[in-house]
């Protein structure tokens, strides 16, 4: 009865509580404020790199809705990403090219995929879901490998971006930017909205002691899978952003090292951290695309730079700054 009366009592945040809205807020004006920018350098190349780093954003916070906060290694999370591609891509080509379509397919493909994996997937604990993961999403990478009516190995081409009924709103790079950015903030929101929930803290709960969460009467299981489906839903948006500002898709979306790639972006951010998850793929986009311009084994270098991190600060670049912060405020 404690508990319930608890549940009732209203939440009075203090004002240092609001501090946590500043630094999102600060990356999504930054975002904003970036075709503007582009108006004085390259604009076209500026748009399409920013537009990928919001794109990987997107996949990275459903990846670290499960790792993060659920403690759910996936290894396989970049499989929903390409389903969600693949949905845009084959019905482009038999001819259902408007987003009303395309998107619904794509979100509903995944979610498809999530639940019926994630049936067999959240009955193991550990290594053996990281294994498991891993191979559905290696099941889904031949899966695309094979559909040699369209493109097999040599992936898809996308002969325009989809309509937004009948409209072609999307043809401009500089409207996609913006619609990209505009689904990031919602996600962002909605995982933030979803964590902080009574679903959230069952979901947090589960990964600290599942078993005590089972005592007090939760099925962790169904919270684990719901929460697994809206992942792999939110990792399908990504797949259909994706596929409309590269104009094609391909297998190597599904592949296990893109997989680590998100599991890199999040653990740089700082892993369960919403905020971290967004820094921690641009840095790691960044970062690629400055060292290709020196060396194509860019990975010889970023890879003794990622083990640094994660040995020294844990916390990963969030808690740099939160050790800077702290050491400006204590002189």
């Amino acid at each position: 009865m404690a508990d319930v009366a608890a549940d009732r009592v209203p939440v009075v945040k203090p004002a240092g509580a609001w501090r946590g809205y500043a630094l999102p807020l600060i990356i999504f004006v930054l975002f904003a404020l970036i075709p503007f920018v582009g108006q004085f350098t390259a604009e076209s190349y500026l748009l399409s790199l920013v537009t990928r780093v919001m794109i990987f954003s997107i996949a990275a916070l459903s990846l670290d809705l499960l790792v993060g906060y659920g403690a759910l290694v996936s290894f396989g999370h970049a499989a929903f990403m390409g389903i969600g591609a693949y949905a845009v891509g084959i019905l482009a080509s038999h001819g259902f090219g408007d987003a009303l379509v395309s998107l619904p397919v794509a979100l509903a493909a995944s979610a498809l995929f999530a639940w019926l994996t994630g049936i067999v997937c959240l009955r193991t604990r550990g290594v053996y879901f990281i294994m498991i993961t891993l191979a559905f999403g290696q099941m889904a990478f031949f899966t695309a490998s094979s559909l040699a009516p369209y493109g097999g190995d040599d992936g898809l081409t996308l002969q325009e971006r989809s309509t937004i009924a009948g409209l072609d709103l999307l043809s401009s790079d500089r409207a996609l930017y913006y619609v990209t950015l505009l689904c990031l903030i919602a996600v962002y929101v909605f995982c933030r909205s979803l964590v902080t929930s009574r679903f959230g803290r069952v979901f947090r709960g589960a990964r600290e002691n599942a078993t005590r969460m089972t005592t007090l009467g939760y099925d962790v299981y169904r919270y684990q899978l719901v929460a697994y489906v809206i992942a792999g839903m939110i990792a399908g948006l990504s797949g259909f952003l994706l596929a409309n500002a590269t104009n094609f898709v391909a297998p190597a979306y599904m592949s296990w090292q893109r997989s680590g790639e998100l599991l890199i972006m999040i653990i740089l951010g700082g892993i369960g951290s919403l905020n971290g998850a967004i820094v921690g793929t641009a840095a790691f986009l960044l970062l690629e695309e400055w060292l290709a311009g020196f060396t194509e084994h860019w990975k010889m270098i970023f890879g003794p730079f990622l083990v640094l991190v994660v040995v020294f600060v844990p916390g990963g670049l969030l808690g740099i700054s939160r050790w800077v912060m702290r050491r400006l405020r204590g002189g």
